[in-house]
C-alpha cells in the first residue's frame, strides 16, 4: 500500500483523486487543475507540501558548522532570517538543496521528501568537536503554503501577523490557539508564498479552508513550478550535477568563504563553464513529453527533460532539461524524442515569459 500525506484524510475530504507514480499517495487534482492553477494566479491557493524532511540542529556551534559545510551564507544569519542552499561533494556536484531557517536556539534544515536522514547522516562524517547536534524531527510539522498574490493578506488575516518581506525570513504566529511559524517563501512558483510550520497541521487546513481558499494540487502545482523554472531535487537535480548547471543564484553566497565544492563553482565563475545548463522547453502540440525524452539538435542527443507539464499560462507543454552550453540560448530550435514521437521546441528563458 502507498505511503500517504499525513492530512490524506483532508485531501479525500476536498475531492482529491490520488495517484501513486513514486509509492506515495499523491493528490494529482481536486477535479479542476485549471482551475486550481488560476486560483495561484489569481488570487490565493492552498498547498499541503506532504511529509518534506525536517531536521533540528542545535549547539553553540550550529551556525558555523552549516556555514563551513553549505553553499549559502548561514553564520551571518539571524534568528527570524533564513536562506536557500545545497550541499556539495568536493566535486561541487549537489547532494541536496536545502531551506535553512534560523530560530534563537535552533535551527532548522527543511530537506526534500525522504532524504532528512540521509542529510543528517552525510553531514554527521564532518562532525569533529562541534558543538553542533543534530535530530530528525520529520512528521512533527505539517508545511502548507498559501501561494497566490493575496496569500500574504491571507496570511496576516489569519494570524494577526504580517509575514515577512524578505525571502526565506519567517516569524512567529498563530492560528487560533495553535502556534505557526510563517515563512516568507523564496519564489519557488513565481507568486508570493507564505510557508506555514506547524504541528497542527489539521487544524490550521481546516482554518484556511474555511477562509474560503481553494486547494491546489500537484498537476497545478507542477505547472507553476516549471513555469518559475524552479529545480527539484531527484527530478531535475541529483548527485550527478554540478551546482553551475542549475541556476544557481538563490542557493549561493560568493563573499562567505570557504565550503565544501566551493573551488569547483569559483573556478567555474571566474575562469571556464559548465559543458551543459538546465533550461527550459517549449513543445508544440498538446500531448505532455515523459520526463527522460531526449533532446536533440540536428538530429543528435543533447540532453534530456528531467520535469515536464502542461503549461496552463502558455496553453501548451512545456518543461525542464538539460541542454548542451551551445545549444542554451533562449530562441534556439531543438526537437524532442517521445517513444516514437518528434516534438519541435524551443529553449526558453527561465522563468517561461506568460
Amino acid at each position: 500500500m502507498p505511503d500517504r500525506y499525513p492530512l490524506h484524510e483532508l485531501h479525500a475530504a476536498a475531492g482529491a483523486r490520488f495517484v501513486a507514480p513514486c509509492g506515495i499517495d499523491l493528490p494529482i487534482d481536486y477535479g479542476d487543475p485549471a482551475a486550481e492553477y488560476a486560483s495561484v494566479r489569481r488570487a490565493a491557493g492552498l498547498i499541503d507540501r506532504g511529509p518534506v524532511g525536517l531536521l533540528e540542529v542545535t549547539g553553540k556551534d550550529r551556525a558555523s558548522f552549516l556555514h563551513a559545510m553549505l553553499s549559502n551564507d548561514v553564520k551571518s544569519l539571524t534568528p527570524g532570517q533564513g536562506c536557500a542552499a545545497a550541499f556539495l561533494d568536493v566535486h561541487g556536484k549537489v547532494q541536496v538543496l536545502l531551506r535553512v531557517l534560523v530560530l534563537e536556539d535552533r535551527i532548522f534544515v527543511v530537506t526534500p521528501i525522504g532524504m532528512a536522514a540521509d542529510t543528517m547522516e552525510a553531514l554527521d562524517k564532518f562532525l569533529f568537536s562541534e558543538k553542533a547536534y543534530f535530530r530528525d524531527a520529520t512528521g512533527e510539522l505539517a508545511l502548507l503554503v498559501l501561494a497566490g498574490p493575496e496569500a500574504p493578506a491571507l496570511a496576516e488575516r489569519l494570524t494577526g501577523q504580517h509575514p515577512p518581506e524578505h525571502a526565506w525570513a519567517h516569524v512567529a504566529a498563530r492560528v487560533g490557539d495553535d502556534e505557526v511559524r510563517l515563512v516568507r517563501g523564496g519564489g519557488e512558483i513565481d507568486e508570493p508564498e507564505v510557508w506555514m510550520l506547524t504541528a497542527a497541521g489539521a487544524r490550521v487546513w481546516s482554518a484556511v479552508r474555511a477562509a474560503g481558499v481553494p486547494v491546489v494540487g500537484v498537476t497545478a502545482q507542477e505547472s507553476l513550478r516549471i513555469e518559475a523554472g524552479t529545480p527539484i531535487y531527484h527530478h531535475d537535480v541529483d548527485a550527478s550535477v554540478l551546482l553551475p548547471e542549475i541556476p544557481l543564484d538563490p542557493f549561493v553566497s560568493y563573499t562567505k568563504g570557504c565550503y565544501i565544492g566551493q573551488e569547483l563553482v569559483v573556478r567555474v565563475r571566474d575562469r571556464g563553464h559548465v559543458t551543459r545548463h538546465l533550461r527550459g522547453l517549449v513543445m508544440e502540440g498538446e500531448e505532455v513529453p515523459a520526463p527522460g525524452a531526449s533532446i536533440l539538435a540536428d538530429g543528435a542527443e543533447i540532453g534530456r527533460l528531467t520535469s515536464t507539464t502542461f503549461s496552463y499560462g502558455l496553453g501548451r507543454p512545456i518543461g525542464l532539461g538539460f541542454v548542451r552550453r551551445q545549444q542554451s540560448e533562449p530562441g534556439t530550435k531543438l526537437t524532442v524524442r517521445d517513444g516514437e514521437r518528434l516534438l519541435p521546441a524551443s529553449v526558453s528563458a527561465l522563468p517561461f515569459p506568460r
